[in-house]
């Protein structure tokens, strides 16, 4: 089987928690994708908002009634992925470049739902860089403060410029060593000119785990 079917059984689990009359917070990602289009499946009468263009276009399309998420305080459930996840629940995410908004959205919630398969499943977090958002102002300082405290890396381009994230920010791939989520967290917000990190802290409720022989497990 492969890693796509277990990210799909893996989003289709977790379409199953939602309910009639949630307000429900749309991940972004490969998993994510799978969750928004088993929702249009299932016809809920449900309202939603997006972490990303690209989740939101995709449930326009589908059908989903969204909600300008400046006219709501709390979101009943959030159902995101993660780039990986240790035993602790702690993740790091920002792969897609969405880690400010899927950080808020999942903060807003009463339960981040977390779905992977089981390829993001870690015993330490670091194996994947870690994305840090940056504002463009003074870039190239924020980056050599980092740098100066241990946080090697790079910024993340497309072909001819900075990546841009849908905040207009530019997003600091850092290779960690020996990783310490919560101090590291901490000291790269300290940096001035950083925006987030991508980690993942006391966030995740729920996580559904796609496995590759076909299997789900919710943890």
């Amino acid at each position: 089987m492969s890693i796509e079917v277990a990210k799909q059984r893996a989003g289709e689990k977790a379409a199953s928690f939602i309910q009639d009359g949630m307000i429900v917070g749309l991940g972004t990602g490969s998993t994510a994708t799978y969750f928004i289009k088993e929702l249009m499946k299932r016809g809920l009468k449900i309202t939603a908002v997006a972490s990303s263009e690209r989740s939101q276009n995709l449930a326009k399309q589908g059908g989903i009634p969204l909600i300008d998420i400046n006219t709501i305080n709390h979101i009943d459930i959030t159902v995101d992925g993660a780039d990986e996840i240790d035993p602790e629940k702690r993740m790091i995410k920002g792969g897609g470049g969405a880690l400010l908004r899927e950080k808020i959205v999942a903060s807003m919630s009463k339960e981040m739902v977390v779905i992977v398969d089981e390829s993001k499943l870690v015993s330490h977090l670091g194996s994947r860089k870690l994305p840090v958002e940056i504002i463009p102002f003074a870039h190239m300082a924020t980056i050599h403060k980092l740098q100066k405290h241990g946080y090697k890396g790079e910024l993340r381009r497309n072909e001819k410029a900075p990546y841009l994230t849908e905040n207009g920010n530019y997003i600091y791939d850092i290779q960690l060593k020996n990783c310490r989520p919560e101090e590291d967290h901490e000291a790269i917000l300290h940096v001035p000119g950083v925006v987030e990190t991508g980690f993942f802290l006391d966030y995740a409720g729920r996580v559904v785990i796609g496995f590759l022989d076909g299997t789900v497990q919710v943890r």
